[in-house]
């Protein structure tokens, strides 16, 4: 059995996802190295030992979730304790949290950040994708199939985003639409949902209103002004997404050398995590961007076909969650600071530097790789029993597994 199963893994999605890891390990050396000794007084391989040691831990989280069965996860019970520590860990945020970036998202221990936000992420996905399979012979009803799930969902989104962090809330909100959107109702129900969140909005839209100072802060105001035009304020709000321009700008198709770049020298602050990317097309140019850029596209469009293939409902709704979190967050960060969208300090899916970001990946991607495994694994083995036999033995299986 063990034979059989280690032909079924997904080695083209292991490898695309190891050599993601790869590159971002050394362009978070070549983008951080100066960055370590001015700003932090710190020895210029700083960010990339302690990068290097959260792989570590992230790649031997992976091969935990590689060989773990993702049936485990359905568990109810496991489910409410996953979401009980995510609602306590975000609102102990409030009383102990450490603030970093004008946003108080961290714990710090012993000189490292944990970002409770992240986990939620991979939280959410799990509980939804959970729910919304048990829920298939009545999704329809959206009293007692669709609302619920989303009512949680929605309290956790609000937790991050008072922090506040918008860009993880609207990520985790994005992914919770996806889920929901794929979870199997109908297009009444879907015309029913569309209709309800509008007088939902209506009904807020006055406290909204109240607290409109509060919800577009200077800060914030300045990062749609600098979206719009950053040039008018280049050494202000525009500031970095012109530094980022001229990044991305100075590296043509070939770029001016791995560990070359002007920007990291000052220029461009968060050049390891948020805007590693202009570092990335500044030193190795249109195709470094096309590197990164095409194998974030095949680990998203190979999730969505392991979802697609997937006969049962969680595993299915599960790699559609972990695909779309990569390509929302993907698209968040490239969308920032190429200008298509505001800034909101979203780290860039397997390369930008994070511990908590870059765990719950190599988790979330293990999840996918299993998932995987078992589609492949159930269709050798249809093939190789008879017909009459097949669908008892794999019952058998499934149960013999299902924690």
């Amino acid at each position: 059995m063990l034979k059989r199963m280690l032909k079924s893994y997904d080695y083209s999605l292991i490898f695309a996802v190891f050599l993601l890891c790869g590159f971002g390990l050394v362009m978070v050396y070549s983008s951080s190295m100066i960055t370590a000794v001015t700003r932090y007084g710190k020895d210029s391989d700083f960010f990339f030992d302690r990068q290097l040691m959260f792989l570590t831990f992230g790649m031997i989280i992976f091969l935990f979730m590689a060989f773990f069965p993702y049936k485990a996860f359905a568990n109810q019970k496991f489910q409410k304790f996953l979401l009980l520590v995510s609602v306590l860990a975000l609102f102990s945020l409030f009383l102990v949290g450490h603030v970093a970036g004008n946003a108080q998202s961290w714990f710090r221990i012993a000189n490292y950040g944990i970002q409770p936000g992240e986990f939620a992420k991979l939280t959410v996905i799990l509980y939804l994708s959970s729910v919304y399979a048990k829920k298939q012979s009545y999704i329809d009803n959206l009293g007692a199939g669709i609302a619920p799930p989303a009512i949680i969902t929605l309290f956790i989104c609000a937790l991050v985003a008072v922090q506040p962090d918008i860009g993880t809330a609207s990520i985790i909100g994005l992914i919770a639409l996806c889920i929901i959107l794929c979870s199997g109702f109908s297009g009444k129900t879907l015309l029913k949902l569309v209709l309800l969140t509008g007088i939902v909005l209506l009904l807020v839209s006055p406290l909204i209103l109240l607290n409109l100072d509060n919800i577009l802060t200077e800060g914030r105001l300045n990062r749609f002004e600098s979206y719009q035009n950053p040039f008018k304020d280049a050494k202000g709000s525009g500031f970095q997404v012109v530094n980022s321009y001229l990044a991305i700008g100075s590296g043509g198709l070939f770029g001016l050398g791995l560990g070359e770049s002007v920007q990291k020298y000052g220029y461009l602050p968060e050049t390891h995590t948020d805007f590693i990317m202009a570092i990335i097309a500044e030193e190795l140019g249109i195709f470094g961007v096309l590197f990164v850029v095409l194998l974030l596209g095949f680990i998203v469009l190979k999730g969505f076909y392991i979802a697609r293939k997937c006969d049962d409902p969680f595993g299915s709704l599960l790699a559609i969650g972990i695909s779309s979190m990569i390509a929302i967050q993907s698209f968040i960060n490239l969308g920032g600071i190429s200008g298509l969208i505001p800034l909101t300090g979203v780290t860039l899916p397997f390369i930008s530097y994070g511990g908590s970001s870059l765990v719950v990946l190599m988790a979330s991607a293990g999840i996918l790789v299993n998932i995987s495994m078992f589609n492949d694994y159930f269709d050798r083995y249809k093939r190789k029993q008879p017909v009459n036999t097949t669908k008892i033995k794999e019952n058998q299986y499934k149960k013999s597994i299902n924690i």
